[in-house]
């Protein structure tokens, strides 16, 4: 176990070893079963975070917040147009700044090209660790309650599963790229096989797939790519399907939005799910479109643990907040 991780930056799980992730696993099975019971630590008092929000959230924003009340410590919100980011202020100047004041820098910011740079930037000039609240390309936090949600499930000895990640069919918005590219990258190096199943316009970025590739070669285990979505079912022992935008193939909006017009039967409905193992889950990060990329008979079905999935963000970024704070 990997302890020594005060002032480790998040951005990426590709930057934490995996004993470092299973250190942060097992310390958020402790801090759940403790807030179950009603335990709160205070190792984080007298700490502030600040979280820079370049794009709305409901999840993220609320567990970031609640996890640092819950450790003592406090949380400070921030979007743009109310800081100088707005007036120009570059991301080195930001960053020199706010760790002068606080114990660590957060963001969430998903636009194509941009967001991940900046937090790049942000790292080269920081004091202090900066999390990736969700960027262009990963969005780690997410990841961590995944896979927490599957040990809970099915054992902290998860090689062997089968993960199938899908691309699904959801309107009117172009969606990141950043939780199907973190999915292939962290969960192969616990073991799991993964099956990725996309048409051919939402290919995902080379280099993470390349990456991915590797993690599962270093590992000793399947990773495959799709272009047909029952694949991404058959005998899965998890399934992630969620939509995500053809950044890769084109980046018009309008362009994208024909291109998800002319898949409408990629939905996670029913009988996909019936290509499952009996003990399957249906899991997604929320919020899910449904009726367009998920029956209700699915997201409420007895496969379905997408509450949990979202509770665990709490708990997994409390222990990484204790952790680097």
């Amino acid at each position: 176990m990997q302890t020594k991780l005060k002032g480790k930056h998040f951005i990426t799980t590709q930057d934490w070893t995996v004993q470092e992730l299973k250190t942060l696993f097992e310390l958020a099975k402790r801090l759940k079963v403790e807030y179950a019971a009603g335990k709160f630590h205070r190792n984080l008092q007298g700490k502030s975070l600040g979280m820079i929000f370049f794009d709305p959230s409901t999840r993220t924003r609320t567990s970031f917040e609640a996890a640092m009340t819950q450790l003592g410590g406090h949380s400070i919100f921030f979007a743009p147009q109310t800081m100088q980011i707005s007036h120009g202020e570059g991301a080195v100047d930001t960053a020199k700044v706010l760790s002068g004041y606080l114990q660590g820098i957060a963001v969430r910011f998903c636009a194509y090209g941009e967001g991940n740079r900046y937090l790049e930037e942000l790292r080269a000039a920081s004091r202090v660790p900066i999390v990736n609240m969700q960027c262009d390309i990963y969005h780690p936090a997410q990841i961590l309650a995944d896979y927490f949600t599957i040990t809970e499930h099915f054992g902290e000895n998860t090689r062997g599963l089968k993960l199938g990640v899908s691309w699904t069919s959801a309107p009117n918005y172009i969606r990141p790229l950043s939780v199907p590219q973190s999915l292939i990258l962290m969960m192969p190096r616990f073991g799991i096989d993964v099956t990725l199943a996309h048409p051919p316009e939402f290919e995902l970025m080379p280099e993470v797939v390349e990456q991915a590739k590797k993690n599962a070669e270093e590992a000793g285990v399947k990773f495959e790519i799709s272009h047909k979505m029952e694949d991404a079912f058959e005998d899965a022992d998890v399934v992630i399907p969620k939509s995500w935008g053809p950044l890769v193939y084109t980046q018009n909006e309008r362009e994208g939005l024909k291109l998800i017009e002319k898949y409408p039967g990629w939905v996670a409905d029913e009988k996909r799910m019936s290509l499952t193992k009996p003990h399957s889950l249906y899991m997604h990060p929320l919020p899910a479109d449904r009726g367009k990329e998920v029956t209700p008979g699915v997201i409420d079905g007895p496969h379905s643990v997408v509450y949990q999935e979202a509770e665990n963000r709490l708990h997994v970024q409390k222990a990484l907040l204790s952790l680097i704070l």
